[in-house]
């Protein structure tokens, strides 16, 4: 009798866990606070996953009656169903699965700010150029050391002491799936068309990438993107970054892009402010690599988007 009470118990907090997670993902879908954790294209997985959730939640409920142990019993699979362990260890392991869903209700909804870019680091523009760059000198690196001693070269190759040896290709030869050079020759003569550049949370990603691949086309072209304010401590005073977070799955995944905006008042704005500039594009180094910079002619303070990240469309 203690067995079939035992099991009942077991199951039971099982299903009120599992509810628990279903009621939690729930409430983030009914509030619209889902969107500071996953992106857009992943939410079918998070529907599924509530109604996985609260279904197996309430087969575990069933489990418990009287009548779901005694199914239990009978089940004649060979297979002992009693939860083994001490109490102390049966209490932490439920305690690790509580304690998530706890917090997730008590906890405020936080957004990712300029203290996770500090700590992430920030892409000027989409990065690509920098990826390449990097690419290019550890490839540099590894051709001297082959002219230095050709002989030292591989065996260190052959004995495995080289570990950041892999194959590095340009910024062209990596994007030469079908599609991707055609969209962005389209985007680029698309805006060159309309004379003006407009970065709205919806192209973001692949304004980015374009003014990467593009930028010379575009100097001297007027162009107004919304962010938030983020400023490097190296930054000199009329220096400061327009960026927004970027987010491919969810906010494990999320990386900072931001312009270069260059104005004498820049110094005025704190870090999270966010703001909606206005300027001339132009180019610049910062740390050896070439970014875009916007000439500032105006910034205006707003409130925060209702969609703070930006996410990839893959339109090509």
């Amino acid at each position: 009798m203690e067995k079939k009470s035992d099991l009942g118990f077991h199951a039971y907090i099982r299903g009120i866990i599992l509810i628990g997670f279903a009621l939690l993902m729930l409430a983030f879908i009914i509030t619209g606070n889902i969107i500071y954790y996953i992106a857009p294209t992943m939410m079918p997985f998070i529907y599924f996953a509530t109604g996985v959730f609260l279904l197996l939640g309430v087969i575990q409920i069933i489990r418990s009656t009287n009548k779901g142990q005694e199914e239990e019993e009978l089940c004649d699979c060979g297979t002992d169903h009693n939860v083994s362990g001490s109490p102390v260890t049966k209490l932490l392991i439920y305690s690790i699965f509580v304690a998530p869903i706890v917090l997730g209700f008590v906890l405020p909804d936080k957004l990712l700010d300029s203290s996770v870019a500090a700590n992430r680091g920030i892409q000027f523009g989409s990065g690509i150029l920098a990826d390449q760059a990097s690419a290019e000198q550890e490839a540099t690196s590894r051709a001297e050391a082959f002219l230095d001693d050709p002989d030292a070269y591989f065996d260190q190759l052959e004995s495995g002491g080289d570990e950041s040896v892999e194959e590095h290709i340009t910024v062209d030869e990596y994007f030469t799936q079908e599609g991707f050079n055609q969209y962005y020759d389209e985007l680029t003569e698309e805006i060159l068309e309309q004379g003006h550049i407009v970065v709205t949370e919806e192209n973001y990603l692949d304004m980015m990438t374009m003014l990467d691949l593009q930028l010379e086309q575009f100097i001297g072209k007027p162009i107004e993107i919304t962010g938030f304010v983020y400023r490097e401590p190296e930054f000199e005073d009329d220096q400061l970054v327009v960026a927004r977070f970027g987010m491919t799955c969810c906010v494990a995944d999320a990386s900072v892009f931001g312009t270069m905006v260059e104005a004498s008042e820049a110094s005025q704005f704190e870090n999270d402010t966010w703001v909606r500039v206005t300027g001339i594009l132009d180019q610049t180094q910062y740390n050896e690599f070439r970014i875009p910079l916007i000439q500032l002619r105006e910034i205006e303070v707003i409130d925060q988007p209702e969609s703070p990240y930006v996410f990839p469309r893959f339109s090509f």
